[in-house]
């Protein structure tokens, strides 16, 4: 079923007009002393039963109302010179808070992510799943597990599927090095320039704002109009705001850092500033500018994971956007789920590794093939996947002789839990990389 643009309501100023401004006050006060647990749309709100004695446009004005009070408008705006606007209604407050707690500042690490060996292979996994994901919501067909396998093997790319998933690997890698840089127009056409590489009809597209004589539009999948971006003559002008909004010089006012970070999000889909590539560009603006402000477990979580799995919510949240005045608040909560749904995926993973380590150990322990230093050193190498062990290394570990050392290693190797390697007359052992794998099936 294609995604359907909702009903737009009337203009606020018309409401006003037509409707008797007392009642409305008087239900805007029943509103504001009740939670309101969902930030419903007009196109939701006309199908359901209004408040006793009211109408549904009072009902709707008086919501808008409360809406309005405390509206704060952005920089972004649309080619007519309207602005975009937020507040911070419930539950927004409280979900930034538990994004602060969970996502940034001087938090817990997890266990796994403790050590710089398995640090880094959670974050290549991260990375890869996000690279993935990324690319599937824009068309990529390639499945999961040959996707991992390209960009583990580093094998060329057989299709475009596969070379825009290298392409979005390569540029979650290089948001890396921008995070503690300021966003400019030139850093965005370099990462557009990896997004897009080798994926564009015309090469010469790749890092270039699109030009006046290229009408580009957002179709879903039935050629439907979904939304049309600002002309090109104002992308310079745009992308020179939106850079000064992302570098915190705009408004003169505190705006949360997550909230900055999705309105980032969606003022680049909006303005739709290249040919092609605009999805995937937008969420790797999103994570520069949550690593930049310093939410370091944002390089470990997939948004667009979460996003896949109900592609038509992602599309909904912008254009309930754009057919209610501008008002952010659709997309920023979206978001803020999308965002919370990512850091407890991940902590559930992280928990259910955690359990799986726990396990392995205890095998380990009851293992009577292996002596108490091959227990300990194969403990050790569960946590440090990338540590090199040495004939010398575990002769000064465990206090014994050279070859009680060798022979330690050589049965460990013998036994596919360890890769053997000599390197300049020096023996060198390593963890395989499934080695949780291996040691289920060893005693």
């Amino acid at each position: 079923m294609p995604l359907k643009i909702p009903r737009k309501p009337k203009p606020y100023g018309q409401l006003l007009d037509e409707v008797d401004i007392y009642r409305v006050l008087e239900l805007e006060q029943l509103l504001l002393d009740q939670p309101q647990d969902k930030y419903l749309h007009w196109d939701k709100i006309r199908h359901l039963a209004s408040p006793d004695g009211f109408s549904h446009d009072e009902w709707w004005c008086a919501i808008k109302m409360a809406r309005r009070q405390n509206s704060r408008p952005i920089p972004l705006q649309t080619q007519s010179s309207e602005p975009f606007h937020f507040h911070l209604p419930d539950p927004i407050p409280e979900t930034l808070h538990w994004i602060d707690q969970n996502a940034g500042g001087r938090i817990e690490m997890p266990m796994q992510t403790a050590t710089p060996d398995t640090r880094d292979r959670y974050l290549i996994n991260s990375l890869i799943e996000e690279a993935i994901t990324s690319s599937q919501l824009e068309g990529a067909t390639t499945t999961g597990p040959v996707a991992k396998e390209l960009i583990r093997t580093g094998r060329p790319p057989r299709d475009e599927s596969e070379q825009m998933i290298v392409n979005n690997y390569l540029a979650m890698r290089k948001i890396r090095e921008f995070v503690d840089k300021p966003l400019t127009p030139a850093v965005i056409k370099e990462l557009h320039t990896i997004i897009s590489d080798k994926t564009l009809q015309q090469p010469s597209d790749s890092g270039r704002f699109r030009r006046d004589d290229e009408n580009i539009v957002v179709q879903d999948d039935h050629g439907n109009i979904l939304h049309t971006p600002p002309p090109a003559d104002q992308l310079p002008e745009r992308m020179d705001a939106l850079c000064r909004f992302a570098n915190s010089e705009t408004p003169d006012r505190f705006v949360h850092p997550v909230i900055r970070s999705i309105i980032i999000h969606f003022w680049f889909s909006y303005d739709h500033p290249f040919i092609d590539g605009n999805g995937r560009t937008a969420r790797a603006l999103f994570y520069w500018s949550m690593l930049h402000h310093k939410y370091w477990l944002c390089e470990f979580i997939s948004i667009s994971e979460i996003i896949r799995k109900a592609p038509k919510r992602y599309g909904r949240a912008f254009l309930h956007v754009e057919t209610d005045e501008n008002d952010l608040n659709y997309f920023i909560i979206y978001h803020l789920t999308v965002i919370r749904r990512a850091i407890e995926s991940l902590r559930e993973y992280l928990q259910k590794k955690t359990e799986q380590l726990k396990k392995v150990e205890a095998h380990l322990r009851g293992n009577q093939t292996l002596n108490h230093r091959q227990q300990a050193l194969i403990s050790h190498a569960l946590r440090h996947p990338q540590q090199v062990y040495t004939i010398a290394s575990h002769q000064r570990s465990h206090n014994v002789v050279p070859q009680t050392a060798r022979t330690d290693l050589n049965n460990l190797a013998e036994k596919g839990l360890l890769h053997r390697k000599r390197i300049s007359r020096v023996w060198r052992y390593t963890p395989v990389p499934n080695l949780e794998a291996k040691l289920a099936n060893i005693g």
